[in-house]
């Protein structure tokens, strides 16, 4: 009884917990079916319709479709960064003989530098990237989602670059294996879930920030988070069309996480063992 109860308050606060990020994400969606005047006065019934996704999607007046691009953009370009630089961080710092201390002494530099508030450093990136002609472009502001993000780069590809068994890296430096051989056939395949799942967390940060972004890029370099803040205006506030612009701008993180689960929940040292 101990344990159906268990598993009964489980289940219970599972549900609970899906309700609460489902139901917001259901209303946000069913309003962009909705007219202005249907969802200010809060009717329960409505037909629904596609006038807030075609303006959104091909209004004269709409940038979505080029925040679109810039966010894509700046997120893959972000991720590529961090991933590698964040996976050699971590086989350095795990696999290269440091000292212990160097390590824990620059992983705990990173874990300050990440909580810092982002829009604390917007300033002096704005700064910098002036000075190096990079301001207003999404070369700077894909340098700026990358700094921010390599810390959890390094923290998470550290726990799966300390997976990787020592006797199969032995193995392959007494058969003469170089350090980039090494790290091409042996580690990478099997870093191949970790670097999924990092990936698929990298993206969805750097495509969700908002702070930065609209301190460093103006119309035609704005990203979704900016372009969907501007429908909130100074005299008028476009509900449908932010939730509408809301409900697309979810569609590449839901389908990055389903292409990515299947190489998320492998084995990390899956057959790896000769």
């Amino acid at each position: 009884m101990s344990v159906r109860r268990a598993a009964i308050g489980t289940h219970a606060t599972l549900i609970v917990a899906a309700l609460v990020i489902l139901v917001p994400t259901v209303w946000v969606i069913g309003a962009g079916f909705r007219t202005q005047i249907s969802l200010i006065s809060g009717a329960i019934a409505f037909k629904p319709n596609l006038a807030s996704f075609s303006q959104v999607l091909w209004s004269r007046g709409s940038d979505f479709v080029l925040n679109f691009r810039n966010s894509f953009v700046v997120a893959i370009l972000s991720t590529a960064i961090c991933l590698a630089a964040g996976t050699l961080g971590a086989w350095s710092m795990h696999r290269m003989g440091w000292p212990r201390w160097v390590p824990h002494l620059f992983l705990g530099w990173t874990m300050v530098f990440q909580m810092l508030p982002p829009v604390a450093l917007a300033g002096a990136w704005f700064t910098m990237a002036r000075g190096a002609g990079l301001d207003d472009t999404l070369a700077g502001l894909v340098l700026a989602h990358a700094t921010l993000n390599l810390p959890m780069a390094l923290w998470l590809m550290g726990n799966f670059v300390r997976d990787v068994p020592r006797e199969l890296v032995e193995a392959a430096c007494i058969d003469g294996a170089s350090t980039p051989m090494l790290l091409r056939r042996i580690v990478l395949p099997l870093l191949a879930p970790g670097l999924a799942a990092t990936g698929v967390l990298l993206f969805v940060f750097s495509w969700n920030e908002f702070a930065v972004a609209l301190n460093l890029t103006s119309k035609h370099t704005a990203t979704i988070p900016v372009g969907i803040a501007k429908y909130a205006q100074g005299f008028e506030v476009q509900y449908t069309q932010m939730a509408a612009s809301s409900a697309l701008s979810i569609i590449p993180a839901v389908l990055l996480l389903l292409i990515g689960q299947r190489y998320i929940v492998k084995g990390l040292t899956a057959g790896a063992v000769k």
